[in-house]
């Protein structure tokens, strides 16, 4: 783990891997929720936490909050999507994997998810939870568009699209559920920590 300032009152921890993001993200939202960290945003990365908005002395205190590997069990949410598996690239997937597309289909409603963290457009997810020898690679060209639901895969990460927009990740499926509202307290349906389930419709 290591500790770079950024600007005035940030501070980004760079993880050596992405375990480490999620146990670090638990550990530092604990300690906001019980007062302990005084930080504006904890904004979680592929590989980093960025922390803004912190007090001074932060910087001196992360190395003594860094969570064992694993220890944090995560008690956030667990978010269903109800799922229609009917994605254009669902059976070059289950190809490239070397099973067919029903057991493709089962593979990804038997794995839990989580969102490792958030980015691309408003509400949109980036989940781990697909073992390494999933990962799928994307399209050679991205489509000009990919329509609201979409549920998809990327590398290692499964993702559903909150609105219409262009993408390169393999469509394998679609939700009605919506996924960014401006209107509700909370726009973004899925953020870091929850836990998601595709569920099968």
């Amino acid at each position: 783990m290591k500790i770079r300032r950024v600007g005035a009152a940030g501070l980004l921890i760079e993880c050596d891997d992405a375990d480490r993001v999620e146990d670090w993200r638990a550990e530092l939202w604990r300690r906001r929720e019980i007062g302990e960290l005084r930080a504006v945003e904890i904004v979680p990365g592929a590989r980093t936490i960025l922390l803004d908005g912190v007090a001074p002395g932060t910087e001196e205190q992360l190395p003594q909050w860094e969570p064992a590997p694993g220890e944090i069990q995560s008690e956030e949410p667990l978010v269903r999507i109800l799922t229609v598996f009917d994605g254009e690239d669902l059976e070059p997937v289950a190809e490239f994997w070397g099973v067919t597309t029903d057991e493709a289909i089962q593979r990804l409603v038997d794995t839990p998810l989580n969102v490792a963290f958030s980015g691309f457009a408003p509400g949109f997810a980036y989940l781990r939870g697909l073992p390494d020898a999933w990962a799928v690679p994307r399209l050679a060209a991205p489509r000009p568009r990919v329509p609201a639901g979409a549920v998809a895969l990327a590398g290692g990460y499964a993702g559903i699209y909150p609105t219409a927009s262009p993408g390169g990740w393999r469509l394998v499926g679609h939700t009605d559920q919506n996924l960014f509202d401006v209107r509700r307290e909370q726009p973004a349906l899925l953020t870091p920590g929850t836990r998601v389930r595709l569920v099968a419709a």
